[in-house]
């Protein structure tokens, strides 16, 4: 269990110089600086941070970019937050308006033309459920099954249809040269549905002189249909159980994780497991007796690295 790597996602809660020395003599192995958030200009801080301190403490820590990919997700809402009722009716519409009672615009312009009637559309990690009841050029009208507050920014995901959108998006391609040139270890490809989707990521990154593993996030139900593609063509894989839980039966994880380790295992990819490892430890000082097991039977399984999100970030 010792050898098993740790690691933390860097964020607002965890970059300053004071508690990155913690992190690092705490154990952290791997800074993730998630590409979703942020600045280039704040990563560009901490990741000269982590290397001064890394020099400093004669520790060495590698810095995991982790790129946004092709999430989708609902735009700003006037209010900053709105609430689904169910039974109600809500548009969500590639024009750009402000969010507010009856509609929401989407990241994604081509999405009405990629979904149909009956179709599920789940919000906030799946805390909401949409269903599609009719589509314009523009417009998804859908009837709220379950629903809550909703707020800006938040994902949609859709666990029976796939979307056509590129792998590499016009936001990945700027962060992941941003990458490139301050000399990021390791890449993380968030969204990957086949083997292309990493080539075209290699490719973009041969072609600026550099390389760079690539590790392939599965947390799509497509990937599950290619995965021994995916585990071929990248250098480590993660399974990243926050999306994997949504696009998939929430019951399934747990065999997914066990197959998804044990196919890295037999490839000799690294593999990392992510998202609630110890999720209450946000709001408290001592994890849960499940969060311990569940951190216990990852690293049997035959887990290389653990990762923390909002736990440290």
């Amino acid at each position: 269990m010792a050898k098993t790597k740790i690691v933390c996602t860097i964020g607002p809660a965890s970059r300053s110089p004071r508690i990155l020395k913690k992190l690092i003599q705490a154990g952290m192995n791997v800074a993730r600086l998630n590409f979703s958030h942020g600045t280039h200009s704040e990563h560009l801080i901490v990741l000269r941070l982590i290397r001064g301190l890394s020099r400093e403490l004669d520790r060495p820590v590698a810095v995991l970019q982790d790129l946004a990919g092709p999430k989708i997700r609902v735009g700003k809402i006037a209010a900053g937050t709105i609430s689904l009722k169910p039974g109600a009716l809500f548009t969500l519409t590639s024009r750009r308006v402000p969010g507010g009672t009856g509609q929401v615009s989407i990241s994604y312009p081509h999405l009405p033309a990629e979904v149909r009637p009956g179709d599920a559309l789940l919000l906030s990690d799946g805390a909401l459920e949409l269903v599609v009841l009719k589509t314009s050029t523009r417009d998804i009208v859908c009837r709220v099954v379950v629903g809550g507050p909703l707020v800006s920014h938040k994902g949609i995901n859709l666990p029976s249809r796939s979307i056509k959108a590129p792998s590499l998006t016009r936001k990945d391609k700027v962060d992941l040269a941003f990458g490139i040139r301050h000399g990021v270890d390791y890449v993380a490809l968030s969204f990957v549905r086949g083997a292309g989707d990493i080539a075209a990521a290699r490719r973009f990154i041969q072609k600026r002189g550099a390389d760079i593993p690539l590790v392939a996030k599965i947390e799509k139900h497509e990937a599950l249909d290619h995965i021994d593609e995916i585990i071929s063509a990248a250098d480590a894989v993660m399974v990243a159980r926050g999306d994997l839980g949504v696009e998939t039966p929430l019951e399934n994880i747990p065999q997914v994780q066990k197959m998804l380790i044990q196919k890295a295992n037999r490839s000799g990819k690294p593999v990392i497991t992510a998202t609630q490892m110890l999720r209450s430890m946000v709001d408290g000082p001592r994890p849960t007796r499940a969060e311990v097991t569940d951190v216990a039977n990852a690293v049997l399984d035959g887990t290389d690295a653990v990762m923390l999100s909002e736990e440290t970030a």
